[in-house]
């Protein structure tokens, strides 16, 4: 027979129920505010001991006011919140089974996708999708099997606030942790992220593919073309990471197309300007910005590849053989781009330093009076150089043979 107690939280508990039932939006808000107030950071058996051994009849109710409502929009965020109260207590594994099984990943992945919900509702739906993923292994295959992986990172991609784009790559960074049979899922969708436009968003997609590069192992081809086209930013946190990647896979099977594609930007192709309509052609300030890109991009392979010759011999001798001098004078002699005639100018002075046969070559292309001025001060060459002397750079013929690497 119940104590006089237990009859009093039981009616507490009725009580507190029945005004939720019977309560409209406002009555709901701020039961829900009350709540979250109240209980956050408890435990599972606390709640329990708060509601009678009842807290489950409020979770059910939690979760099917959000089914009915998420799609309009009404206290969203308050709702998962107090939701979050119940998965991230202590000892409350029942909750997070209780959320799985009315299809709660379902509702929390639909709210990552509408675009009329507002970005503190994805924010908050993001939190307990990762509280979900931490529950293990299965329940991270259960968010993949939904579609989870696409949904968030189309969230990361749209999103416009920082909060929800780092929420959304520590959600994609535990889909991929200890979860093998979806880690190349997670791998290539953070590859699809790499063309966004979003500086924040190229620069996050990085940090988290190069800890996962270790576990995935392997490395699709179709990673290569993306992430050189990420030396085109102007922002250098990113350009910093796709550096950085880059030499994490020069030790996988795309080291060769990474290594060509590099020598390749050197001397980006202008054809997409030059096929412009004629009726713009005497619009030099258009095509500039128009190419600005492509000498960004020109001058990060000429630094990029100056990073990795300081760093392996073994690396430079390979660039030797995609005519890497040849790409590199053409750079220096970019008069519309101050960055790749200078970082060209210091790449070139290594292999010049390292390579005998680079400086013979070198100094008969340039002319014995513009390679002295050159090796006076690489770093400052392009500020002292006239027509003449920019187009003996740009019409070089140098092809170096093959080369042993000096003891």
């Amino acid at each position: 027979m119940a104590s006089s107690k237990e009859e009093m939280e039981m009616s507490k508990l009725m009580s507190f129920l029945q005004e939720w039932d019977n309560g409209d939006k406002a009555v709901r808000h701020r039961i829900l505010s009350d709540f979250i107030n109240t209980n956050k950071g408890k435990t599972g058996p606390e709640l329990e001991l708060q509601f009678a051994q009842g807290a489950s009849l409020f979770l059910t109710r939690l979760t099917a006011w959000l089914r009915l409502t998420y799609m309009v929009g009404t206290c969203v965020t308050e709702q998962l919140q107090a939701i979050g109260v119940f998965l991230s207590a202590t000892s409350g594994h029942r909750y997070l089974i209780e959320v799985l099984e009315v299809g709660g990943v379902l509702t929390l992945l639909e709210i990552l996708k509408l675009k009329q919900l507002r970005e503190d509702n994805k924010e908050e739906a993001l939190k307990l999708l990762q509280i979900i993923a931490n529950a293990g292994r299965k329940c991270k295959e259960i968010i993949c099997e939904s579609y989870g992986v696409r949904n968030v990172a189309e969230c990361l991609a749209n999103s416009k606030l920082e909060k929800t784009q780092e929420q959304a790559q520590i959600l994609l960074e535990l889909l991929a942790q200890g979860n093998p049979k979806y880690q190349q899922q997670v791998y290539k969708g953070l590859i699809a992220l790499l063309p966004c436009t979003s500086p924040k968003v190229q620069q996050l997609a990085l940090q988290t593919l190069r800890p996962l590069q270790m576990l995935v192992k392997t490395v699709h081809p179709c990673i290569v073309e993306p992430l050189l086209n990420v030396l085109k930013t102007i922002h250098y946190e990113v350009q910093y990471e796709g550096i950085e990647f880059i030499k994490i896979l020069l030790d996988y099977n795309v080291r060769k197309a990474l290594l060509e594609g590099l020598v390749t930007r050197l001397n980006p192709s202008m054809d997409d300007i030059k096929n412009r309509p004629k009726i713009l052609d005497d619009e030099p300030t258009t095509k500039l910005t128009e190419s600005t890109p492509l000498f960004v991009q020109q001058a990060a392979a000429a630094k990029v590849i100056g990073i990795l010759i300081q760093e392996s011999a073994e690396i430079a001798e390979e660039l030797l053989q995609f005519r890497v001098v040849h790409n590199l004078l053409i750079a220096m002699g970019n008069l519309d781009h101050a960055d790749s005639q200078r970082h060209a100018s210091l790449t070139l002075e290594h292999f010049i330093r390292t390579f005998p046969v680079v400086e013979e070559n070198v100094r008969k292309a340039m002319g014995e009076t513009l390679y002295e001025l050159y090796m006076m001060n690489p770093e400052s060459l392009y500020l002292n150089m006239d027509p003449v002397q920019d187009a003996v750079l740009i019409s070089n013929k140098i092809n170096i043979p093959a080369i042993e690497i000096p003891e």
